[in-house]
């Protein structure tokens, strides 16, 4: 059986919410538990048999840093992976109707199809086990999560016949309670739904034909699977759903990579255990699940964890404390400076004694359905508390506190702040 994936990332008008850090480099190459964004999703595309290539689409320019790890990825995990650049955002069904042919020259007999903006187990042979025992009755397969009640409404909810797992209805956010079923992003397609994406194709074009004044801006090649694909095929047992009691979370915000850095650091004792820093004589104290760069610089006195990534090259002193944060390549902790709850920016400096913290933005641990909320930056006229960022390049003073804020990149602060964005 030939397979082959396909994932959807995006493109620099899209990551807004992931600013300041995706200025500088694309948000799906964004580290999460010490390795790009992305290479979660492809490390489990490669484990799958039968896996003859992985297409990344998108709407970037080819750059340096795309090409380096597109390279770096092939060499380490012998499969083929190629960029396929769209020439505008065509929407999650445009992009894969316009390159068509690519996706199946070869032949494949079904494909993935996933967004690189959700942290998972990525259970892709399960899906293809629960698609081989339900015969060739339907061209879809999508991944399903539990939501409580609230939080399914900011999700694309699916209804589902509880003993065939058809998907009945589908609702892309909707304003009131459909269903605790929300679509996680990850799908297994036949080739067959390139049909029904054509068919939207047709159909918007007639549209745009008969129209008196054409409004330019909505072109017949923007079709989004939510909204245009999955509301028809709902009901006409073209869909099923395969429910994961797996871990799942998008990562919009900066925030919420903090979290699914945590999520995949703990997959990593069954996956990756040589990913896993341990305490050691003459090391750092480790306490839980830590993640760090062999180039990285630790004094024996420091303690980091739980839920800790050190990149490239990092320096941390003497007596610092690190816990549930990311720090990332170049960044300099000063001796006794304290981070909780932050993200480090590259090449940024912690000065001696200074306190960096954030608020998580964790989902009620008392809630097993719950999910992360995508956090609005502001409520009632403030600054919701949150994670703390430091952009690329900032320096923080020794001795002040940096609490619940975002520092923009290039900055030297000469004081404390708390609540503030820091232009």
């Amino acid at each position: 059986m030939m397979l082959k994936a396909v994932i959807l990332i995006g493109g620099p008008q899209k990551g807004t919410r992931f600013r300041p850090l995706s200025f500088e480099v694309p948000k799906p190459l964004f580290p999460v538990a010490g390795v790009p964004m992305l290479q979660h999703h492809i490390e489990a595309c490669a484990k799958v048999p039968g896996m003859k290539e992985i297409l990344l689409l998108g709407f970037y320019q080819p750059n340096e840093e795309l090409n380096r790890f597109l390279m770096t990825v092939q060499q380490e995990l012998k499969v083929s992976v190629r960029y396929l650049q769209e020439f505008a955002a065509l929407g999650t069904a445009g992009g894969i109707y316009h390159f068509r042919d690519q996706i199946l020259s070869g032949g494949p007999s079904a494909f993935f199809l996933m967004n690189a903006d959700v942290c998972s187990a990525f259970p892709l042979l399960e899906m293809l086990r629960f698609h081989g025992n339900h015969g060739d009755a339907h061209c879809g397969v999508l991944l399903g999560t539990t939501a409580n009640r609230t939080q399914s409404l900011n999700y694309g909810c699916i209804v589902e016949n509880q003993q065939t797992n058809e998907v009945l209805h589908f609702v892309e956010k909707p304003s009131t309670f459909v269903s605790d079923i929300i679509n996680c992003g990850i799908y297994l397609f036949t080739p067959e739904i390139f049909g029904h994406i054509g068919a939207v194709f047709q159909r918007n074009q007639q549209d745009r034909l008969q129209e008196e004044q054409p409004q330019g801006r909505q072109r017949a090649e923007v079709i989004h699977l939510e909204q245009d694909i999955f509301t028809e095929l709902a009901g006409q047992q073209r869909l099923r759903v395969y429910k994961t009691q797996h871990f799942w979370s998008q990562i919009k915000s900066a925030g919420s990579a903090i979290y699914a850095s945590r999520l995949y650091l703990d997959q990593y004792k069954h996956t990756h255990p040589e990913r896993l820093a341990s305490s050691a004589e003459g090391g750092p104290k480790i306490i839980g699940s830590v993640y760090i760069h062999p180039t990285a610089n630790i004094d024996p006195t420091a303690v980091l964890g739980p839920n800790v990534s050190i990149g490239k090259g990092v320096c941390i002193g003497a007596g610092v404390r690190v816990r549930e944060s990311i720090v990332l390549h170049g960044a300099t902790l000063q001796d006794h400076s304290c981070v909780l709850n932050s993200i480090v920016g590259w090449d940024s400096t912690v000065g001696k004694w200074a306190r960096v913290e954030g608020t998580p933005s964790d989902p009620n641990p008392n809630d097993p359905y719950a999910k992360i909320d995508s956090e609005t930056l502001f409520r009632d006229g403030g600054l919701t508390p949150s994670i703390t960022i430091l952009g690329c390049n900032v320096n923080i003073p020794s001795e002040v506190i940096i609490r619940n804020s975002i520092v923009l990149p290039h900055k030297d602060l000469n004081r404390s702040f708390k609540n503030q964005i820091i232009l």
